[in-house]
């Protein structure tokens, strides 16, 4: 026993200078001399594990950790803490859910239960299961003292990202990191973190020089340094999040996603890091990986309202119109800001309007967005429009009209009062509005598109049409429909020459636009020859 004492005791010594390596030898030479002490077995796969995961060396040695934890196991068969060890180093390997498969079986052997919960819900967090993590902190919590300034930490992390929004959770996630800053005296691991934590300081001067780097060009010297900060420093999640950014400003988005994916690995609460790799890619257009990622993202933070809006976004422009309602609508509900809500019932009105054709869902949209934002014309404009489209006209005019109590001089509202008392069958109130819009606004080319199609149509005042088609694609050069209006007009005086001239470059701005279907042009044109 007085041996063992005095090998340790050597083995300590050199650890603490710093000599692991030396330790390692001088360890594994005495088990060539004593291979009967287990005891040495289990100091030996602590010391390759302490040099697998020391801050200045590549990870290397987990699996020489792994054989002598295990050449201990098949001896110390009922010693929990083996176990426990072994769990461990397959933690930091990867190995989840042999890791948890080796703590469940440590418990089994009356192995320390705040230890194995604690790692438990350390891979568990790695797994992206953030409450069942935190279901393990709270075991561990229930099992010790004052050597918990880890696990209350752990838990401050889990109750602020799952509950962020939640006004009583957020006080209990600070009374939580209250309690781990008081408790690190008493934690070891705690302690071990925060010198760990510290060496950041010692690549401040690489981190300024690889910045100067990059701002001057010189990419490659710059990813030079990060690269090699990583290789020294590999368990800083945050020096792999800088080198995405980096990259990501390079243009560079697969090394980019390449580098949040390690922070992500090292630190399943790496906001950062999420927010990083969603933007790679959607930059690259890879809308699939961003939704998983987004996915994953909303597990950690359920109630961010953005988050479900962006990937709502994304569903839509993938064409899944069903999760992109979705999303929006949890969006709604979570509903933190009323302008920014407000936004997101638009756009969850526009959709429900114009690709669902649900036009009830989008009035109660907009109604929402009303409420939020009572002095927003557009929204006004949009609940307008939906009504109308909903064949309910006397609400559009209602809208129209508080619209117009807090903007009289909008020419779109005015414009849209046209087309509504048009499709009234008030003609001479929708010419009225139409004139009032282009009062208030003499380029509005929409307003004197409509306007020329009621004197064409309605009042077969060819004249008066084609002044307004002419001033309309002045306005707007680009206005295929104004340009295929006035082929109409030259077609009824029977110039067919100069109606074709007119719907010909119809054709040629709508290929352009898409402004109308391509057929109806070609079939005027075809008629005026026929």
């Amino acid at each position: 026993m007085d041996n063992i004492k005095k090998i340790n005791k050597t083995i300590d010594k050199l650890a603490q200078k710093g000599d692991i390596q030396e330790a390692i030898e001088y360890c594994q030479s005495m088990i060539v001399k004593d291979p009967e002490q287990i005891n040495l077995h289990v100091r030996l796969g602590d010391l390759y594990l302490d040099w697998h995961l020391d801050i200045y060396q590549a990870k290397q040695y987990i699996d020489e950790a792994i054989t002598e934890y295990q050449k201990a196991a098949e001896v110390l068969i009922d010693n929990g803490e083996i176990y426990y060890k072994i769990g461990v180093a397959l933690y930091y390997k990867g190995e989840l859910d042999k890791a948890i498969n080796y703590f469940n079986i440590a418990l089994e052997k009356k192995g320390n239960i705040a230890k194995n919960h604690y790692m438990i819900a350390k891979c568990l967090k790695k797994k992206d299961r953030f409450q069942d993590a935190l279901d393990n902190v709270n075991i561990a919590l229930k099992h010790c003292f004052l050597n918990s300034s880890s696990i209350h930490y752990s838990k401050f992390r889990l109750l602020n990202s799952l509950f962020f929004q939640n006004r009583k959770k957020k006080i209990q996630s600070y009374f939580e990191l209250l309690l781990s800053i008081l408790l690190i005296p008493f934690d070891k691991e705690a302690i071990k973190n925060i010198k760990y934590k510290l060496k950041w300081v010692n690549i401040i001067p690489s981190l300024v020089k690889a910045d100067s780097y990059f701002q001057q060009g010189d990419l490659e010297s710059a990813f030079n340094i990060y690269n090699d900060l990583t290789n020294k420093m590999p368990g800083y999640s945050t020096l792999y999040v800088i080198l995405g950014d980096m990259y990501k400003k390079a243009g560079r988005l697969e090394e980019s996603i390449n580098e949040y994916k390690m922070a992500i690995w090292i630190d399943s609460l790496n906001h950062s890091a999420y927010a990083g790799i969603v933007q790679a890619y959607e930059e690259m257009g890879d809308y699939d990986n961003a939704i998983l990622y987004y996915k994953k993202y909303i597990q950690i933070h359920p109630h961010n309202a953005v988050l479900h809006s962006n990937i709502a976004n994304l569903y839509f422009m993938k064409g899944d119109t069903d999760n992109a309602v979705e999303h929006y609508q949890t969006a709604i509900t979570i509903n933190p800001k009323a302008d920014w809500t407000s936004i997101v019932a638009q756009t969850l009105g526009f959709i429900q309007q114009n690709v669902i054709r649900n036009t009830h869902c989008a009035i109660a949209n907009y109604q929402i967005a009303n409420a939020l934002t009572p002095k927003e014309i557009d929204v006004y404009i949009s609940l307008g429009s939906a009504f109308y489209d909903n064949d309910d006209y006397n609400n559009a005019l209602i809208v129209y009209r508080r619209a117009l109590e807090l903007e009289p001089g909008n020419s779109k509202i005015h414009c849209n009062l046209g087309y509504l008392y048009w499709g009234m069958g008030d003609v001479d109130e929708a010419i009225k509005e139409y004139k009032l819009s282009i009062k208030y606004d003499p380029t509005y080319d929409i307003a004197y598109n409509n306007l020329g199609v009621i004197y064409l149509d309605d009042l077969v005042q060819i004249q008066n049409a084609i002044d307004c088609f002419y001033t309309a694609v002045e306005c707007n050069p680009n206005y295929a429909l104004a340009y295929y209006n006035l082929g109409r007009c030259y077609a009824l005086k029977s110039q067919n020459v100069e109606a074709a001239k007119f719907f010909q470059q119809a054709m040629d701005v709508n290929n352009i636009t898409s402004e109308m279907d391509p057929n109806d042009i070609q079939e005027r044109l075809n008629d005026l020859f026929n």
